[in-house]
């Protein structure tokens, strides 16, 4: 399918104003003819923005803005994500509503900010913990699917979702993809973690595991002594009382084995649609397997329009890789995983050109947040790079966190190797896509996101977006301000966390950095930097080495308390209630508690 370019006629347009005219002057004035041609040309316009292209997301996990190639990398080989920047558009300070998978991609599928959906956390669990718990994206929160759906298109996710499974009972579905306007998905509901793997060190609230564990110990072996004692006669117990104790046993044994021993059974489980087709997954398929479901899904819907939304289990722990890539690149297991995630990034976009669709498709390729810097085995770094920028996945403002990688294709549409330095979100995705669909935006709500196009197409010289605010959970931690009149770019840190050592820009032994509390340092005044000088935010300025210090910092206030008051309280997500494991949500396939199936039989692609 081609493209239309607007302004433009069909040949057969062209021909009744070249070949028609001299005979047709003979009978008409030529103002007459004038406007039949505008009148044509006009048709032409409304044909070019009626066309709706097909659009293909593609979302790392944890991948660092330093991992690629096309962003100065010049160790691990990225040729397939180095080609989709060649062929279209670099976006360099493209940045995520969160620096943490949960509220991030939460954001990315509204347009809003987490906070807005509640889907930012006021306490220590800042993502969904379990399957089982009742938090998730709210079903009044429409994303970009949900509105391309109704414009038409043939929706699908493959991949992570991480945004919740059931809210009151087993099968309620409320947060599920299909609920949240996919068509179709094959996918984790969750994702991907170290329990995923055999001989891994846990990485779920490693501490709380260990508590239940000992906690486990003790009321079994009491439940074992009060048994023993009753059947020798050594206690006098109603066998009711003791059927009530050994229950809440079981209950505790339960809890523990979905937080320890069950993590692998009961949150690595692998979905199409509804229907758990593995419980646990099988690691060393599922790259393959969700390769061939991205092809299957362009082929069977290759007529168009159709959004794929790829959501990447790379490059997360356990950094699991099949053994084509295995030891193939200069940074070990890391540096294999990115390397296979690339390929399979070649993969899509060759299915995309063999099927002729590539003038006809908007590519994006994006990662969720910064790279994951605490996580280490021993002295190998597991977690990703962030180039100059200071911080990582989880922590707050910190560029390190929240800038990542974001190229755009469109070819004939989109300026090919070409580079946008003005500040964009992954937010901007669904106001982009959804006009590009033909859709209208959720007029009810507060739309943070905005439309790239004319960014992209360099018919404007700035963005829109003039302020940015960063959160930690739902703690604000910076504001970051784009000056276009001067062309300063100011970030100021309200909040920072306490990293290990300045040198490292980590915050080992605690997993990952926290957003309040101990862990956190106050700053009054904000730290303040002009990033379009300091994008490493090495060297804070002063009234002294900055003469409008106050008065910026006055007007980020004044944008603060703006924003503040778009604020309406919302329920929850990701309250401790929220998140905790529950039983009767569990999705399970087989017995309960010890769910198990495998219904992909080797098959790579069933559906």
């Amino acid at each position: 399918m081609g493209v239309f370019q607007p302004g433009s006629t069909s040949s057969l347009e062209e021909g009744a104003c070249r070949e028609g005219i001299f005979p047709l002057l003979k009978r008409f004035s030529l103002a007459i003819w004038l406007s039949f041609c505008i009148l044509l040309n006009a048709c032409g316009i409304k044909a070019a923005l009626d066309f709706k292209p097909n659009i293909v997301l593609m979302l790392a996990d944890d991948l660092g803005i330093g991992d690629l190639g096309c962003y100065g990398n010049n160790t691990i080989r990225t040729p397939n994500i180095d080609r989709l920047a060649k062929e279209g558009v670099k976006l360099t300070q493209h940045i995520a509503a969160a620096s943490l998978c949960t509220p991030s991609r939460a954001a990315f599928l509204t347009g809003r900010y987490p906070i807005r959906s509640g889907m930012a956390s006021s306490n220590s669990y800042r993502a969904l913990q379990w399957n089982a718990g009742s938090g998730g994206l709210p079903n009044n929160e429409t994303t970009f699917a949900r509105l391309l759906q109704q414009q038409g298109y043939t929706t699908g996710l493959i991949g992570k979702w991480h945004q919740g499974v059931n809210c009151d009972y087993g099968n309620d579905y409320c947060h599920h993809p299909l609920n949240h306007g996919f068509d179709y998905f094959y996918g984790m509901p969750f994702t991907l973690l170290n329990n995923c793997q055999d001989n891994k060190p846990p990485e779920l609230d490693a501490a709380f595991q260990a508590k239940l564990w000992f906690y486990t110990q003790l009321i079994g072996l009491a439940v074992f002594s009060v048994l023993t004692g009753k059947i020798t006669g050594l206690i006098s117990v109603p066998w009711k009382v003791i059927l009530c104790f050994s229950l809440f046993g079981f209950l505790f044994f339960a809890s523990w084995y979905s937080s320890y021993g069950f993590v692998k059974h009961w949150n690595c489980i692998m979905m199409r649609n509804f229907s758990i087709t593995e419980q646990p997954m099988k690691l060393e398929r599922t790259t393959s397997i969700m390769l061939q479901e991205a092809l299957s899904f362009i082929q069977q819907n290759k007529q168009g329009p159709f959004l794929l939304f790829v959501s990447f289990l790379h490059v997360h722990t356990p950094l699991f890789t099949t053994k084509r890539f295995l030891g193939k690149s200069k940074h070990g297991l890391y540096g294999d995983n990115v390397e296979e995630m690339d390929w399979v990034v070649g993969q899509i976009l060759d299915a995309i050109d063999k099927q002729g669709l590539k003038n006809s498709t908007f590519t994006y390729f994006a990662s969720d947040h910064g790279g994951h810097l605490e996580a280490q085995d021993g002295t190998i770094q597991l977690g990703g790079w962030n180039g100059i920028y200071k911080g990582g996945k989880g922590m707050g403002g910190w560029e390190g966190g929240v800038r990542v990688p974001g190229i755009l294709r469109w070819p004939g549409m989109l300026p090919a190797n070409s580079v946008v330095d003005e500040p964009t979100s992954l937010m901007d995705i669904y106001p982009t896509v959804a006009y590009l669909a033909g859709g209208a935006l959720p007029q009810d709500r507060i739309i943070d996101g905005r439309d790239l196009l004319p960014l992209l197409q360099h018919s404007v010289r700035h963005s829109d977006h003039e302020f940015m605010f960063h959160y930690c959970g739902s703690y604000l931690h910076a504001v970051r301000w784009h000056q276009k009149d001067s062309g300063a770019l100011w970030k100021a840190h309200y909040v920072t966390p306490i990293f290990s050592s300045e040198t490292s820009g980590a915050c080992y032994g605690r997993g990952i950095c926290p957003c309040f509390g101990e862990g956190v340092t106050h700053h009054d005044p904000p730290l303040l930097f002009d990033l379009s000088q300091d994008p490493s935010e090495a060297m804070p300025l002063s009234p002294d080495t900055a003469p409008l210090f106050h008065a910026v910092l006055k007007r980020i206030d004044e944008a603060v308390e703006e924003h503040q008051k778009t604020l309406t309280p919302v329920p929850q997500q990701l309250s401790i209630h929220n998140v905790m494991w529950k039983p009767w949500l569990q999705p399970c396939c087989g017995t309960f508690p010890f769910c198990w199936c495998d219904k992909e039989d080797g098959i790579l692609n069933t559906h």
